[in-house]
């Protein structure tokens, strides 16, 4: 007869209090204010059964509350500057705050699994703050800057070019297509993949472990969803692992093995660092693009007059892709805590308040964007939105993920020029991050 250990019991138990204090009590709070017309639980709801029509009239009601809505759980804005103030002010921090006293506060402290890599872990660079975010920062910054991006245009038209060929191909003998797995994620994994050295036999891995890993921002997951998350993190995990000790022994000319370089000097970055370093700058490289690339072929779609005005016009791509991302953002919203007492927007706030800050909200700020409902890709301050965030945590791969925003849609529809999106698409499931998970299409 098989003896049952204590850590046979201990790790189901620790997984099982892990989903009730982060989604499960959560969730049903939520559910029980959106009963009472709390705002911010009907966003949640209605974010949860993928009711698309009801999230601009919900947003247009916090918006017509002020500036700072109170609702339940957390302040929620969707003024844009409000959002900006929020996001750049240092009495704000990023994380999952958790007051030490409590029950809630003890049991999720005894559930953590701190080895576990994933955007919402410590010492990810999106759940830390300085001095340990600005070294860890300034260790990739490098990579993604203006300059080093546009040196990667000439490689990400290539790429881009034989995706097409591939896709020209596929079309002529009859096969459908899914442009979100054959072009949207395609794109970007080989171009993230090309800059950190990832070989082309592990770049599907890499998609995959990112496609399964994206609900881990997301509250009110079921247990099954947050297990397969889970699951999907660990394994990625060990991928990454085997990846950099082959870099360790084999470098490249790539951001992971200079990642790998550095951890061994003096000083350098403790193998948790390392990880999640690697690995939220791996899955960021090419998660919200392939959100963008999908939201931007839909949204051309359905505005024919502005395909239109970007084959006469065709200097306007690059502003076309600000104008998607203002119109339809790859991260639909984002929270901080206050660290201390504040004061935003004239409303005073104590230590531990939340804000969520609803980027898609704040991108259409009458006070900002002139008919900021209408989707213009000649719009003058496009540019202006916060589709990226702000502030220190303001999107390290912005400048990569507009390059191959613009060279993705701008060559598609060149190549393309009557392609048009068929029935049967649909979006993804996540709440946070807003793309398509099929988008199919008819060439020309």
């Amino acid at each position: 007869m098989q003896t049952v250990g204590m850590s046979d019991l201990v790790a189901p138990a620790r997984q099982l209090a892990r989903w009730a204090v982060n989604h499960g009590l959560p969730s049903l709070a939520l559910r029980r204010a959106a009963r009472r017309g709390d705002l911010q639980g009907q966003l949640d709801t209605r974010l949860a059964e993928g009711d698309e029509a009801a999230l601009l009239p919900l947003m247009e009601q916090v918006r017509a509350s002020g500036p700072l809505h109170r609702a339940a759980f957390s302040y929620v804005t969707v003024s844009l500057p409000t959002v900006k103030e929020v996001l750049s002010s240092p009495d704000f921090q990023t994380g999952v705050f958790m007051p030490d006293g409590g029950l809630l506060g003890r049991i999720a402290r005894w559930a953590e699994e701190p080895q576990r890599i994933g955007p919402l872990n410590p010492p990810s660079l999106l759940v830390v703050e300085p001095p340990e975010h600005t070294r860890y920062r300034k260790l990739v910054t490098r990579v993604f800057t203006v300059r080093a991006v546009e040196e990667l245009r000439e490689r990400t038209e290539q790429i881009a070019e034989q995706l097409l060929d591939d896709l020209e191909r596929r079309a002529a003998d009859g096969e459908p297509i899914d442009l979100v797995p054959a072009y949207c994620a395609a794109l970007p994994v080989t171009v993230i993949a090309e800059v950190l050295g990832v070989p082309e036999e592990d770049r599907q891995r890499v998609l995959d472990f990112g496609t399964a890993a994206a609900p881990s921002l997301d509250l009110g997951l079921s247990l099954r969803e947050m297990r397969q998350v889970e699951s999907a993190l660990d394994d990625f995990r060990a991928w990454l692992v085997d990846h950099l000790d082959h870099l360790r022994l084999h470098p490249g000319d790539d951001l992971l093995s200079r990642l790998v370089a550095v951890q061994d000097e003096d000083g350098g970055l403790s193998q948790a660092e390392l990880l999640a370093t690697a690995g939220l700058v791996l899955a960021a490289g090419f998660e919200t693009t392939v959100n963008l690339l999908g939201n931007g072929v839909a949204l051309l779609d359905a505005h024919p007059d502005q395909r239109r005005r970007l084959r006469e016009e065709p200097e306007l791509w690059s502003n076309a892709v600000d104008e998607v991302l203002r119109h339809d953002p790859p991260v639909l919203l984002t929270g901080r805590f206050a660290a201390r007492r504040t004061t935003v927007a004239g409303v005073e706030l104590p230590a531990g308040s939340l804000v969520t800050t609803l980027l898609a909200g704040a991108n259409r700020d009458p006070d900002v964007f002139e008919d900021p409902h209408t989707f213009d890709v000649a719009r003058e301050n496009a540019r202006d939105h916060v589709a990226f965030s702000a502030g220190r945590h303001y999107c390290l791969g912005a400048a990569l993920a507009r390059m191959e925003g613009e060279v993705g849609l701008r060559m598609l529809h060149e190549r393309f020029p009557d392609l048009a999106v068929a029935p049967g698409g649909a979006r993804r499931p996540t709440r946070i991050l807003r793309g398509w998970e099929t988008l199919p299409v008819r060439l020309s």
